[in-house]
């Protein structure tokens, strides 16, 4: 089903690019508050509270939906729940605005899948493009200091969990309702988030009141409307577009990094975001022409 866009088009692309840049700085502000994983559990059932409460009020639930499609939804959670806590862990080592820089390779992961997973063929650009950006997530990766090599793979795996969910979404779940698809998609991340909070040795219920009200935000901008307006935008729009926006977000997250701590990549980490950017836009400008 396609969903309902009562919003001009560039209106909600903006929308998009402009939620999807506070995703690390969401991680960086919890960070000193909750211990990620944490974190990452709280904001989960948050935000799949709060979207059962709109669709039951709308009176549209459907547990068919996750009855016809339990593994899909299984995987989906799995891979969701270690992008979260995996992506608000690396905040510890990096800063947002590099942390950002490095996630665009997520999109050289969807390629890679494409190639490998669904025998989609490379031609000469994208193979370029792919190079370029590798050599740049190279130069971001082995800075000096085990910090940045830490925060780097923490990134990588996460961006790899997410390309890999958007895979599996768009070959599986184009066909389902967008409300009762979020709806599972959040409920299904929910047990896997708190294993891994369990697993991690750092379990504690926040007694902070700061600390209960960002995960409360968090949860409302970074999950629900961040990822409701993302996944609307991904049926609009063709993937090659899609990720050629959403680099933009990475520009606003350095600035975000910048203007809240104080805090600006260095020399290698532009250099070598730029190239992941370069890379990225040279792979999706000529992805659609394969």
């Amino acid at each position: 089903m396609t969903p309902k866009t009562p919003l001009p088009m560039p209106v909600i692309i903006t929308l998009m690019v402009f939620f999807d840049s506070l995703h690390f700085v969401f991680g960086r502000l919890l960070w000193p508050l909750v211990p990620p994983a944490v974190s990452s559990f709280f904001i989960m059932f948050i935000a799949a509270v709060l979207w059962t409460a709109i669709m039951g009020v709308r009176r549209t639930i459907d547990v068919a939906v996750l009855r016809q499609n339990l593994p899909f939804f299984g995987l989906l959670g799995f891979l969701l729940a270690l992008d979260l806590v995996l992506g608000y862990a690396s905040v510890e080592f990096v800063d947002p605005g590099t942390a950002a820089l490095l996630a665009r390779s997520s999109t050289i992961f969807s390629i890679g899948l494409g190639v490998f997973w669904l025998k989609e063929r490379l031609n000469r650009p994208m193979i370029l493009g792919t190079a370029v950006a590798l050599l740049g997530v190279f130069v971001i990766s082995f800075q000096p200091g085990d910090y940045f090599r830490v925060g780097s793979l923490l990134v990588l795996v996460a961006s790899f969990a997410y390309a890999l969910h958007t895979a599996v979404v768009k070959r599986y779940g184009e066909g389902l309702d967008i409300g009762n698809f979020f709806l599972f998609r959040l409920w299904a991340t929910v047990p896997f988030a708190l294993g891994m909070a369990l697993l991690s040795g750092e379990w504690v219920v926040p007694v902070v009141g700061e600390a209960w009200l960002w995960l409360v935000v968090t949860a409302v901008v970074n999950v629900v409307i961040s990822r409701m307006v993302y996944y609307a935008v991904l049926r609009l729009v063709t993937v090659s577009y899609h990720a050629i926006v959403l680099t933009l977000s990475t520009v606003l997250t350095v600035l975000w990094s910048w203007l809240l701590f104080g805090v600006w990549p260095t020399l290698a980490s532009v250099v070598g975001g730029t190239a992941v950017v370069v890379g990225v836009s040279i792979v999706t400008r000529f992805r659609g022409k394969t």
